[in-house]
Formats: structure tokens, sequence, C-alpha cells
């Protein structure tokens, strides 16, 4: 789909970052992955480091100089860096606008003045905010519910400026609840699968917000890959500068979720199926249901994911046994 390119990753040492760095590098591109490790981990991208086409360049997207250095020579940008989670933007907004809006405008800046053919970044269903209609539709949104929210929408403001004004090929990708390999499942801020999967790994028991009847659209990692590659290689000009659901397009209950996630982890320890789960209270900042119409993708970037979530579920869990159960 993309070949023989140089393309920057930010945040190329996290979750979704380290995925697109090793799937470039497959397609034979030269990937420069551009992080702080403040959330990335050197261990995601360690594999990588034996490749001659993959550099890492240390640094912030809160320096202009940084990102100056980081765009140098690149044909395009996957901005991936950012600082995510509902609760954390709400314990420290200060922080969260500093990475994700004054960041967003260096890397938008660096990579106008560089010439860069096209910026893709990540942008978020949070956008949706309030909102209750469903399907989420990307025309249609409500007032954002977190700071985190607000800075995501920004981004899409700036992005949309920066194409009218300076003639950037910008595209948003308004994630859905990624999970997949390499989804650090410690820290305050983890997500909801991993820091399950690890609890019943444990056999502690998860806590679920709520009565777990919230919903979500969870989307496998190789969606959110796939998608990138379209946004990153179409020559539909109808299909830029404008911002795209990327989810699979199906919605799962907290409560559904877990009983997967007990299902297919009791393959590998059969005492897992009796851990109990408990319930707590709804989580500040929380939206009841998250669906994606994925309808535009498919049209403008002919879009087909590949695996839905119970897919994508039962291939993640295999890894994260595989891999956490020796470290958690």
């Amino acid at each position: 789909m993309i070949e023989n390119k140089k393309i920057l990753v930010t945040g190329g040492a996290g979750f979704i970052g380290s995925n697109l760095c090793e799937t470039l590098l497959e397609l034979n591109n030269t990937v420069v992955c551009f992080d702080n490790f403040s959330t990335g981990k050197v261990e995601n991208i360690q594999h990588l480091f034996s490749n001659k086409n993959f550099k890492l360049m240390v640094g912030d997207i809160r320096r202009l100089e940084d990102c100056r250095k980081a765009v140098d020579g690149v044909d395009c940008t996957l901005h991936e860096a950012a600082l995510g989670s509902v609760p954390r933007s709400i314990k420290d907004p200060l922080t969260t606008n500093e990475v994700n809006i004054s960041g967003f405008l260096n890397m938008l800046v660096a990579a106008r003045d560089a010439k860069v053919k096209r910026f893709v970044y990540a942008a978020s269903s949070s956008t949706y905010g309030d909102s209750v209609s469903l399907p989420k539709v990307e025309d249609t949104i409500g007032k954002p519910l977190s700071p985190y929210a607000i800075t995501k929408y920004v981004n899409e403001l700036y992005a949309d400026i920066f194409s009218r004004t300076y003639d950037l090929d910008c595209i948003g990708l308004r994630y859905f609840n990624v999970f997949g390999k390499r989804q650090d499942p410690n820290g305050a801020y983890a997500a909801v699968i991993p820091l399950f999967v690890k609890q019943l790994i444990n056999h502690e028991s998860p806590v679920i917000n709520g009565d777990g009847e919230y919903s979500r659209d969870f989307t496998y990692i190789k969606n959110v890959v796939q998608m990138n590659l379209l946004a990153l290689s179409t020559e539909n000009k109808e299909a830029l500068n404008t911002v795209y659901n990327t989810a699979y397009g199906e919605r799962t209950t907290l409560n559904q979720l877990v009983n997967y996630l007990k299902e297919y982890l009791s393959n590998y320890d059969p005492a897992i199926a009796n851990v109990e789960i408990i319930h707590g209270p709804h989580r500040i900042g929380d939206i009841p249901h998250s669906l994606a119409s994925i309808e535009k993708a498919q049209k403008l970037l002919n879009y087909q994911p590949q695996y839905s979530m119970k897919q994508g579920l039962k291939e993640a869990v295999e890894w994260y046994y595989e891999e956490l159960r020796n470290k958690i």
C-alpha cells in the first residue's frame, strides 16, 4: 500500500505507534520513531533496532526545535504522540493541554515548513462528547466531557485550518477504544482490556465502573494499522483534509467484554473462569455508549476492517497471556 517512503511516527514507542513502525518497516519504508518515553517504552521497539531502516529520535513534541529535526526529510507523518486517558486529563488538565494542543501545533508547523506531503494524526472518539446519537457519524458531535476530549477536538480544528490555509494534506482518525499487543496493563491509567487481563491472570477481581452496561466499539490494533496505511496512501482528493471513524462498527458492553476475556483466558488457565467480577461507581467523564459508523471510511478510503472485536480479542489474549504472565 505504501513503500519506499521515509515516514515519521511520533509516539512511535507507544502501543499504537510501535505497531505502526513495525508494519511500515515490513513494507520496506524508512521509519523515524520520535518519542520522549513519557508513556512509550523501549521494549516496544527493541526488536526494531537491528533494522537499518529504523531510526530512533528521542525528543519532545512540546519543543518546536525537536519537531523540526524529526520531520527533516520525511515524506509523511503519522502523529500518534499524545497524553491519553480521560481521568489523567481531569487530574492534570494543564499537562494534557500542553502536550496534546501545543505539541500538536508544533508538529503541524514543523510539517508545514518541511513541506511534508501528508499529515495523518490520531484523533479520538471522545470528540463526540455528550452526543447521544448512535452510531456516531463524523459530522455530528456534542459537547466534550473532559479536558482530553477538548484537546482532541482542538487538534481537528487546527488540522482543518492548516489544510485550508497552508495546503498541508491532513487526515484525522478518530480511534475507538483500540486494543492489542503491547498495550500496557500497568500504571494508573491502563486501558480496560489489558488491565482486566492482568487482573484475571492474577486471579484478581476486575472492577467494572457502573453496572457494566456501558458499551464501546472496541477496535483491534490491526484494523487501526490498516486505516493509517489507507490514509497515508490514498490518492483520492475527496478523501483528504477530513476525519474518519476508526473502528469496527460493533458495540460490546463491559459485562460482555469481561465474559469474553474469562472465556478465552480460561483456555490457558481454567481457574480464571471462577474469578468474581466487582462493580464500582461510574467514572466521571465517561460517555455511556460508543458505536461508530464506518461508512465514510468505507466509501472514501475503501476501508474494510479485517478483525471483529471477538476475532481480535482471541488473537490479543494469546499474546497477552504469553507476554504478560511472567511480568505481572
